[in-house]
């Protein structure tokens, strides 16, 4: 074998020195598996979500007042003995019909009888003393003066008597007029006061039934009597009764500070009674101007306090405001505020907004169907 040395080993070690330098370079010139591919840059989803809107609109209308009450008579009366005493009997009961002069209750009288018949003991007795006294004056024997005095107190216990026997007179109660006793507040044998209510009678005509509502300053000023209202009772759905307003209080309630106001109305055929829950919308004739929305711009309605988004005028911002709903016409929302005409309300898309997203306005015609509902998630 032939001895290798370095002479000879050196033009090989050359020669892969070349072709390991011409690999490297070839392989960086080429695209690196463990470099990652670039991709296209992408335009990002359009998160606008579509709405329409319309303007704020300002109408004339004759805004009713609205107010809720009880159906109940114009001629209530409580009746009650004049005097004192313990109640011996009585003739009628609640839901009773009453004639005008008919007896409804006695007191006992064994004790009003005792004091018209001292009354007039006292009268005779009086009058004795009256005639002695003229004798004696005719024969110069009395004074004028004890002439003077007899005869006052004849006088006077002539007017007990008549107080007494007036007294028994109203130790009873008789109807005063016609209708029906709605309320029977005592029984036989118990002990009444002078003037203690024992009846409640209401009169049942068809000219005496109100209903008594109250109202604010604000709409007691608007109402004028003889006004006409419309009337609903929940004992009748459906039935409409016509009415007018009768009576306006010249003073405010001071338990509650409001106006009462009655509604005169008629039966028209159905059966009414006292304490029947009844609502009244009064047409004042007394138009003014508010602003009104499409109802579809209404959103978390809780009673009349409700809330409307309004676009921005960057046209995608929007802005929700609370507004207090007046009433319904038609597919119109009538606030009690006014807003600004060039406000506009977000109709459709509305119940999926929130101030944090944007919105893409649509128009409304030109854009084919109104957007699809948005989920909030």
């Amino acid at each position: 074998m032939k001895n290798i040395t370095t002479k000879t080993l050196a033009p090989v070690l050359l020669v892969a020195l070349a072709i390991t330098g011409l690999i490297y370079l070839l392989g960086g010139c080429g695209p690196s598996s463990a470099e990652p591919k670039k991709t296209e840059t992408q335009n990002p989803a359009d998160e606008r979500i579509p709405v329409y809107t319309a303007h704020v609109q300002s109408k004339l209308i004759d805004l009713p007042v609205h107010a809720s009450g009880m159906l109940t008579s114009s001629a209530e009366q409580r009746l009650a003995f004049k005097i004192g005493g313990v109640i011996s009997k009585i003739y009628v009961d609640e839901g009773d019909a009453v004639r005008p002069g008919q007896l409804l209750a006695t007191l006992d009288k064994t004790e009003i009888d005792a004091q018209v018949s001292q009354a007039n003991q006292v009268l005779l007795k009086a009058e004795r003393d009256l005639g002695r006294v003229e004798g004696l004056y005719r024969d110069s024997s009395a004074t004028l003066e004890l002439l003077q005095n007899a005869t006052t107190g004849r006088d006077v216990a002539k007017e007990g008597l008549q107080i007494a026997k007036f007294n028994q007179q109203y130790a009873e109660i008789r109807a005063t007029r016609g209708g029906k006793i709605i309320k029977k507040l005592m029984n036989a044998g118990e002990i009444t006061g002078p003037g203690t209510p024992v009846f409640v009678l209401f009169e049942t005509g068809t000219n005496d039934w109100v209903v008594k509502v109250n109202v604010s300053d604000r709409d007691w000023a608007r109402l004028r009597t003889g006004m006409p209202a419309k009337v609903t009772m929940d004992a009748y759905p459906g039935t409409v009764f016509n009415g007018r307003v009768s009576d306006l209080a010249p003073a405010a309630d001071p338990a509650n500070g409001l106006y009462p106001v009655e509604i005169r109305i008629q039966p028209q055929g159905k059966r009414f009674a006292p304490g029947l829950f009844a609502e009244v919308d009064i047409a004042p004739q007394q138009a003014r101007r508010y602003a009104v929305v499409p109802v579809e711009a209404i959103i978390e309605g809780d009673g009349l306090e409700a809330f409307v988004f309004a676009l921005q005028p960057d046209g995608e911002s929007v802005q929700k405001i609370p507004v207090q709903v007046a009433f319904l016409e038609g597919n119109l929302a009538v606030l009690a505020q006014s807003l600004p005409e060039t406000t506009e309300v977000i109709t459709s898309g509305a119940p999926y907004l929130t101030e944090k997203k944007k919105v893409k306005k649509m128009e409304q015609a030109g854009d084919g169907a109104k957007p699809e509902a948005v989920s909030n998630h």
